[in-house]
């Protein structure tokens, strides 16, 4: 059997991703180069995950219940008492900072009648303690019980038995995690290569610029599954053809929770029926082709113009960052709904958050580094947008151009929804390699709904 007949073998004929990087000769980080690709089958994928009732209730029952979920950022609970609550099907977490500082999480909800202290995405600043708005019951930030109001009606409440139920909590890259299973294994092992990758870039040292909350029209699954590949750019986004390079896109499973694809930008798109010149692509890179120096690259010269005018306008130097990390679409996914880019002139975080079976919120900040001078700006206050309303109606989301990209992959949601539900063909096929990122979020939900064995086993 030869190479390109190998099930998982075949690449888009031209350059690799890891080879363009290389030949920017910049010294990228060691990780922006490194491969990790398993074929991992070629079966249909059945419809029924995105539409079936009993699978939804399958995966709260048996995965959002057992899975490291970020809540917040740092700079949401900076300070003793502060508190934000954070959300997920029926689960409630409510994340607060002790008189120590030390972060806890709790069920929100109340031991005595089960009414929640906070309402959903609530979040707030210098509680004392926390309080029950129905009786007046309440905690002291460490769980502990504090007051109950007529004490003398509950003489079988004993001290030490009625404190609040902590979950797990930690953090990673200026984000807080919990996961609502109380023999939860360590954060830093579910999240496998992330810390060792993104030592190279520190999210803890990028404050929350922009927040947005979206309803979408899809199961949380079909929604994120849509930003997990780059297959889809020819026909949904064929205006970025000619500076991005989608078909030999690089594609990573590093395990069961991680994994990641690298397309670059500054590089045509390899479905282009000519090759274009550099004076070309520096043109539809948005610059006059004429400025291009004579010998120069597009791809070199628009980073170094991206450099100068991004590290003037947040105030940091960027002399340090390479060519990819100033430009590429570089994207971690963290099973089970959250996405991680590092780089610079990207510098999105998102995740999918199921509302019901047919619907979910697509979740976006946009992290940028932290001034070098001067104060950091407090977190965005979150926008929230319909599932009629456009991404570019948050004006500073649209003026990054990704807005409208975003409102694309949204129409084609309504789409693939109704097209899902009136299939005759059972499920859909994948490919080898481009696609290969959806498998593996299926094979870990499996753990998961199995029961059988633990993910990561």
């Amino acid at each position: 059997m030869s190479k390109h007949d190998t099930p998982g073998e075949a690449r888009c004929p031209g350059p690799s991703t890891r080879e363009i990087i290389l030949a920017d000769g910049d010294n990228a980080p060691d990780a922006l180069v490194e491969e990790a690709y398993t074929f991992l089958g070629d079966e249909d994928i059945p419809f029924s995950r995105y539409t079936s009732q009993e699978m939804y209730q399958q995966e709260i029952d048996h995965m959002w219940s057992r899975t490291w979920q970020w809540a917040c950022r740092e700079e949401h609970v900076p300070n003793p008492g502060d508190y934000y609550t954070y959300d997920v099907g029926p689960y409630s977490a409510l994340i607060i900072r002790d008189s120590d500082g030390k972060l806890c999480a709790y069920i929100n909800s109340c031991p005595h009648r089960g009414m929640q202290f906070c309402n959903a995405g609530e979040q707030g600043r210098g509680k004392q303690f926390i309080r029950c708005p129905f009786h007046g019951m309440s905690w002291h930030l460490d769980g502990s019980l504090r007051e109950i109001p007529c004490r003398w009606d509950f003489p079988h409440i004993k001290e030490d038995n009625f404190n609040l139920t902590g979950i797990p909590v930690g953090t990673w890259g200026g984000f807080v995690f919990v996961n609502f299973d109380p023999q939860a294994g360590p954060l830093q092992d579910y999240l496998e290569v992330l810390p060792r990758h993104f030592a190279h870039w520190p999210l803890q040292d990028r404050y929350v610029a922009l927040h947005m909350h979206k309803l979408l029209p899809g199961n949380w699954k079909m929604c994120l599954e849509a930003f997990l590949e780059a297959y889809h750019v020819m026909a949904t986004h064929p205006e970025g053809l000619r500076t991005a390079g989608d078909a030999n896109a690089q594609y990573d499973i590093f395990g069961d929770n991680v994994s990641r694809f690298v397309h670059t930008v500054g590089y045509p798109s390899p479905h282009l029926p000519k090759p274009l010149t550099q004076p070309e692509l520096f043109a539809a890179l948005g610059h006059a082709a004429e400025d291009l120096p004579e010998g120069a690259g597009a791809r070199q010269q628009h980073a170094d113009l991206q450099r100068s005018a991004l590290g003037a306008q947040m105030g940091v130097d960027l002399s340090g960052y390479s060519n990819s990390e100033m430009l590429d679409s570089i994207e971690y996914y963290l099973f089970p709904n959250a996405c991680f880019f590092p780089g610079i002139s990207i510098p999105l975080i998102y995740r999918f958050r199921p509302v019901d079976v047919d619907h979910c919120v697509h979740e976006i900040l946009m992290l940028k580094p932290k001034p070098a001078a001067g104060q950091v700006p407090p977190p965005a206050e979150v926008i929230n947008l319909g599932i009629e309303d456009s991404y570019t109606a948050v004006s500073e989301f649209a003026a990054t151009g990704l807005a409208y990209v975003l409102d694309q992959d949204t129409e084609n949601f309504h789409r693939q929804r109704a097209g899902i539900k009136a299939a005759v063909k059972t499920g859909q096929t994948l490919g080898n390699y481009q696609e290969a990122r959806i498998r593996n979020l299926h094979r870990t939900l499996d753990k998961y709904l199995s029961h059988s064995q633990s993910p990561g086993a």
